[in-house]
Formats: C-alpha cells, structure tokens, sequence
C-alpha cells in the first residue's frame, strides 16, 4: 500500500492505495503467511476465529464475546462460509458456531475447504473495497441494542 494522503493529511481509503501486487498478494492471500509466525509462536491456531482489532471489544454481545474463549486462527468457519463479505453477525454467529462444535474432524475440514477457496479465489473482498463496514462504526449507530454492559 502506499502513504497517498488527501489535502488535510488523512490517509485514503484503503481501496486507493493499494498498489498492483499488494492487490494481487491479498487475492491470493498470500499476505496471510506472517501469521505461520504467530502460529509458531503459539500465539494463534491454524483454525479458529479471525483475530480482530481490540477496538471492537466493548461492541460484542457477551455470546460474541465468547469468541476469546479459543485461541485465534489463520482461517475458521467464518471464512470458509463467505471471508469478509458476510456482515458482522453472520460472521461473530458463525464464530460461535465453530467453537460449540470445535472438534479434530471439523478443523481438517476447514482448513481443506480454506485450501480450496484460496485455490479458486472465492469469496476475496480486499480491505477497503467491501460494503460491510467496521463492527465499531456500524454498533454505534445501533447503540445501545448491541453493546456489552461493562459495568456489570
């Protein structure tokens, strides 16, 4: 990506400057090897939820927060049920979804189903193109219906 700013210094949309190879890397999903490290280091899995940014923590239900009850993965039931172009409760339900029925024969079926879509390139939606949004902005404006109690 570049640096590409607009007249007040802001950065552009992702979608502007991504440059020819980085969209080709993302594509592929080429940029996903740098989390084989993270999986060396213990830090994540090969299957479980996508890790996400801290900043979406005070917006999950607490039945979506229970995604932090398993490690992170490289690719997860989320993914190969649609990667980024599900919305946000399609994607934090299917979350859920994997790690109640978390087994041995349902992790080699996702990863050899997470092999086949990145072979065919299905369901790639490049950062800063797709129409979802970030589960941040879109909880905001659904405030308060979504929002933990972090009170409590």
């Amino acid at each position: 990506m570049t640096n590409k700013t607009d007249k007040n210094g802001e950065l552009l949309p992702d979608s502007e400057r991504l440059t020819p190879f980085g969209r080709f890397l993302r594509s592929t999903s080429l940029d996903e090897l740098p989390e084989f490290w993270n999986i060396f280091k213990g830090d994540m899995s090969f299957v479980g939820p996508r890790p996400l940014s801290k900043l979406y923590l005070p917006y999950y239900t607490e039945r979506e927060a229970r995604r932090h009850d398993v490690r992170p993965g490289l690719t997860g039931l989320a993914q190969i049920s649609g990667r980024n172009a599900l919305d946000w409760d399609e994607r934090l339900s299917l979350d859920i979804e994997y790690i109640d029925s978390v087994s041995f024969l349902e992790d080699a079926s996702i990863l050899l189903k997470t092999v086949i879509k990145v072979f065919k390139r299905e369901g790639v939606v490049v950062s800063g193109t797709g129409s979802v949004g970030d589960l941040d902005e879109i909880r905001e404006v659904q405030r308060p219906s979504y929002i933990v109690d972090q009170e409590k």
